[in-house]
């Protein structure tokens, strides 16, 4: 696929640094040329310097011939002109628009094809927003993503000491726990991947990914042993549009107290939250502060500046102090696979979590939904399966007769129309019938292609 990204920031960057890991044909413009030359000396992607809102400068970077355009500079009214541009004058089929104003949702009449033609928003600050309050209701999870409006929630957790898990193998945890509605899709020791067989054996420690239906999943979480004490009083450091979001998310359920270092930041968060909430204008990383706010009784701090040491500094500083769980917003991947894990529970990284977004639009076969997994290393793709028994590879068939990539797993179907909606674990003899929703759990995403096949109708099947 030929792919134009506009603007080589954060967001840009990473969004790069995916897609070019699966061939596709990148070009990225930015009017910073060494921003460009750093990209062109790490990945394989050409770099055209110039202000992308011009049409000579879009024409030279290939947009005559370009499949998907992503707009993901640091200004809105850049984004939405741009995309206007690459439709209009170029016929683009299909463009991304990063945009951070909530005047411009999904689906405005503004960003139609008769508007700004802005196929789809993306809201790196919404998507973490959305990624940690998931996170704050099932509090004994690494991360949840959900499937099929919902329906299906793959769950990442690690399994405690103690738990009806640990020490067992998985045909002993079924045969025990026959009234968990759970499939195991991964299990991950050390960052080394187990088999997920009868006879494999968890340990506490080992990190593992399942699906449920959306109803379970505390049931689930209580069944494996992992703490789900609710959360109720919580710490932000950091009062920009992540913290604001999350501020505003959790008002009315959780006891939540604001640190920003910027006066005048703090005195605009101070009238724009309910009372109740209170705003401390501050050094996240203030061992007397955090120690007059009691940091040691928090269910959760969260770090959220712009700043990844910061973050850190403050997470590891609340962590010592005796807060339950803590996590920071670290924007490079290198320092969120390094920290992920250790004294800090959770890193979040903004690009993992709008990425999925991103690969929908570039993934082959009627693909509903994809998650990246593992800092990017796995993937969860949700497809559906169409056709028949002659032109699908799906439809008509047994799960057990499903030829995938080795390590690759059905984990779940969903079956049936969004009011009845169903979630089955997929078991050998379960046949797939049209229009299932069919998820698979991809260790690795060289496998990308060959499951998308999967998920292709064709007027003659052989």
């Amino acid at each position: 696929m030929r792919i134009i990204i506009l603007g080589a920031g954060r967001v840009g960057e990473s969004v790069a640094e995916t897609l070019v890991s699966e061939a596709n044909d990148i070009t990225v413009v930015d009017t910073e040329p060494e921003r460009l030359r750093n990209l062109e000396e790490r990945l394989e992607l050409r770099g055209v310097a110039g202000n992308g809102i011009q049409p000579s400068v879009l024409r030279g970077a290939g947009a005559e011939d370009c499949d998907l355009f992503i707009a993901c500079t640091a200004l809105d009214e850049t984004n939405l002109v741009a995309c206007k541009i690459a439709h209009d004058v170029f016929s683009i089929p299909t463009t991304i628009a990063r945009l951070r104003s909530p005047e411009f949702p999904q689906g405005d009449k503004l960003l139609d094809k008769d508007g700004f033609s802005v196929d789809k928003v993306l809201c790196p600050e919404a998507s973490v927003t959305n990624y940690v309050q998931l996170l704050i209701e099932y509090p004994g999870a690494l991360q949840v993503v959900r499937f099929s409006q919902g329906k299906a929630h793959l769950v990442a957790l690690r399994v405690a000491p103690g738990s009806r898990l640990a020490d067992h193998s998985i045909a002993d945890f079924r045969a025990e726990n026959p009234d968990v509605p759970l499939r195991i899709v991964a299990i991950y020791r050390q960052d080394v991947e187990l088999p997920v067989e009868g006879d494999t054996r968890v340990v506490a420690g080992d990190e593992i990914y399942v699906l449920v239906a959306q109803e379970k999943v505390r049931q689930v979480l209580h069944a494996i042993g992992n703490p789900d004490r609710p959360v109720r009083r919580v710490i932000i450091v950091g009062g920009g549009k992540v913290g604001l979001r999350l501020a505003r998310g959790l008002a009315g359920t959780c006891e939540v107290k604001i640190i920003e270092s910027n006066r005048k930041r703090a005195e605009y968060l101070a009238g724009e939250l309910p009372r109740d909430m209170l705003v401390l204008e501050g050094d996240g990383a203030d061992e007397d502060l955090l120690q007059q706010e009691n940091v040691g009784e928090m269910d959760l701090f969260i770090a959220l500046t712009s700043d990844d040491e910061d973050n850190i500094m403050s997470a590891m500083l609340a962590k010592r102090m005796g807060a339950r769980r803590v996590m920071a917003l670290i924007n490079r991947r290198a320092y969120a696979d390094m920290m992920q894990g250790s004294t800090i529970d959770i890193a979040i990284s903004p690009s993992h979590a709008v990425i999925g977004e991103l690969l929908m639009h570039v993934r082959r076969g009627a693909v509903a939904a994809v998650h990246s997994l593992r800092s990017g290393t796995a993937e969860a793709l949700e497809g559906i399966a169409h056709g028949d028994s002659k032109t699908s590879r799906l439809v008509g068939r047994h799960v057990g007769d499903i030829k995938l990539p080795e390590g690759a797993r059905i984990g779940a179907i969903v079956r049936g129309q969004e009011g009845d909606a169903r979630v089955l674990m997929p078991s050998d003899d379960l046949v797939i019938e049209t229009d299932d929703h069919v998820i698979i759990f991809l260790p690795h995403k060289r496998m990308v292609r060959e499951v998308e096949k999967l998920f292709q109708v064709r007027a003659t099947f052989f």
